[in-house]
């Protein structure tokens, strides 16, 4: 039997998004400048969503879209829009408005009942499992962990990326990326034995190697979301 021309399939991406406050796009356009010098193997010709949600029908769409694309991102789709006129803007440069899919609150009479202990365990380990790697990770490949801590056994060249949406473990020389609690988990962690990473993130909050504190680089050491903030200690 011949394959159809074509296949439609869910996935799922890790997507940074830009969140824009400022309505003149030469400050916006300077602004991201600097983020991506700042960390230009992650962010340089990045795919992105961009969030309007501050924006109004006083800026120049038009405009916004030329500088944000002016400095190499790719803008795969609008989120946050609340104006109906910036909508109408933004359709008609041919960009796709995305739903963010916040989910509200339960009604207090669709409360599930509570679950036994033992059940609610056994469905958390259906739902988020480990993923090991055993072999060294080399410049170039990607490697990610979905619904998953991943853990490392061997080293990390630079160039290299580490992503999950849990924990990240490696145990060996950590030279390249990684970033942890990709789909937004903040309590998400990074543990390294030899931490020498060129980016290192933790729910989109990430720190390029020269923001890494010299007395923890090359040592062990274990980061976490502090306030909402990277924070860094050593690993005993």
């Amino acid at each position: 039997m011949s394959q159809t021309p074509i296949e439609l399939k869910g996935s799922n991406f890790t997507l940074s998004v830009v969140h824009i406050n400022h309505s003149q796009p030469d400050v916006v356009l300077k602004a991201i400048q600097e983020k991506i010098a700042q960390a230009p193997a992650f962010l340089a010709n990045a795919p992105v969503v961009v969030n309007v949600s501050s924006l109004n029908n006083a800026v120049d769409w038009k405009k916004m879209h030329h500088a944000v694309s002016q400095s190499g991102l790719k803008i795969v789709g609008i989120s946050g829009c609340k104006d109906e006129q910036l909508k109408a803007q933004i359709t008609s440069l041919g960009i796709p408005l995305l739903n963010e899919g916040k989910t509200s609150a339960p009604k207090a009479a669709e409360v599930p009942a509570p679950v036994p202990e033992a059940a609610t365990l056994q469905e958390e380990e259906k739902i988020f499992r480990t993923r090991i790697i055993d072999t060294p990770i080399r410049s170039g490949q990607q490697i990610y962990a979905r619904n998953a801590d991943l853990i490392v056994t061997s080293s990390v060249s630079a160039g290299a990326e580490l992503v999950a949406d849990g924990n990240i473990h490696i145990y060996g020389n950590m030279r390249g990326r990684a970033l942890a609690g990709a789909s937004g988990d903040q309590q998400a962690q990074i543990f390294c034995t030899h931490l020498a990473a060129e980016l290192v993130s933790i729910a989109g909050e990430y720190w390029i190697m020269d923001q890494i504190p010299s007395e923890y680089f090359s040592k062990a050491a274990r980061l976490a979301l502090r306030e909402g903030s990277l924070a860094i200690e050593s690993l005993n």
